[in-house]
């Protein structure tokens, strides 16, 4: 799918289940609106909203080509709950009118979205949010990321952009980098191999192997890597190899890095396997929580990442 104008913006994957974890917080004033539901992974951030004490805005962005209606979104740990009109991204008319609805009872900044959509709708779906002054939280991978970025910045959008919403995993993200800018070329001449899994609804590579292999390409100095040389695992037969549960096959994120010595004789290797999408649901409500109090603090118009997230302690 690639969206070539404003109606054509949000993609919504197949439908799904959802997860759990904890509770907290007073955010009355706000509402949060999930865009890409009924995609699973939308569907799971939108249950870990509720959960977190969060409400859910009453109207939320699909496909184009799905049709209008509401669904109820249920978190199984509270019971906590909320019913949602999801507007296809086609009727732009509706959905401006939703917005504005929103703006007028919540105030300028009680509307904030999070983004779980396609790869080929980054880019637009961020400009949209940025046009109409909407907060948001981008979880969706891929896209042009540095025009994203660029983009962003020139628009003085408040968002948080992160290619991984998972607390520990933006942890170890964090260290490596923190890892190759003290010791660039420590693993000098080793070769390095890449392998990802996840389910087969995954379209992009994985935003967080590529950023996992800059920092291990700073520290072995191979320049000549490159994205294209991360090897994808989308087949469920290939992926239970790798060692993913079959009841993980819909829902899992499996990553191997290997740094082999020129020699062969001395391997290292990094390994991060997660079942399910709790934790990426979990960190994006997070992501939420921290957003709205930069803006109530007069620090939004700016571009956050999880790791800001991660070091002002705001992951529960």
């Amino acid at each position: 799918f690639a969206p070539s104008s404003t109606s054509q913006l949000f993609y919504a994957a197949a439908p799904s289940t959802a997860l759990h974890m904890s509770t907290s917080g007073d955010y009355n004033d706000i509402k949060v609106m999930v865009n890409g539901m009924p995609g699973p992974m939308a569907t799971a951030a939108a249950e870990a909203c509720l959960r977190k004490g969060l409400s859910l805005s009453p109207v939320a962005m699909t496909g184009p080509d799905i049709e209008t209606a509401t669904i109820t979104v249920v978190d199984n740990v509270t019971g906590n709950h909320a019913n949602v009109r999801l507007i296809p991204s086609s009727d732009m008319e509706e959905i401006n009118s939703a917005i504005e609805g929103l703006r007028s009872s919540l105030g300028e900044d009680g509307l904030l979205a999070i983004d779980y959509t396609h790869p080929s709708a980054v880019n637009s779906n961020a400009k949209f949010y940025a046009e109409k002054k909407i907060p948001f939280v981008m979880g969706t991978t891929g896209g042009d990321r540095e025009q994203l970025m660029k983009d962003m910045e020139e628009a003085s959008a408040s968002a948080v952009i992160a290619p991984n919403m998972g607390k520990q995993i933006v942890a170890m993200q964090a260290a490596l980098e923190d890892l190759a800018s003290k010791y660039p070329s420590a693993f000098g001449g080793y070769t390095l191999l890449t392998r990802e899994s996840h389910q087969k609804t995954k379209a992009d590579t994985s935003g967080t192997a590529k950023a996992v292999v800059d920092s291990l390409k700073t520290l072995s100095g191979n320049d000549e890597y490159t994205y294209d040389d991360i090897e994808m695992i989308r087949n469920d037969e290939e992926s239970m190899d790798f060692g993913v549960k079959e009841n993980a096959l819909k829902g899992h994120a499996f990553h191997t890095y290997t740094l082999t010595s020129p020699d062969g004789s001395v391997e290292f290797q990094l390994k991060h396997n997660v079942s399910g999408r709790t934790v990426y649901a979990e960190g994006t409500a997070d992501a939420v929580k921290f957003l709205s109090k930069k803006i109530k603090q007069g620090l939004g118009g700016k571009v956050y990442s999880m790791i800001n997230v991660l070091e002002e302690g705001a992951m529960e």
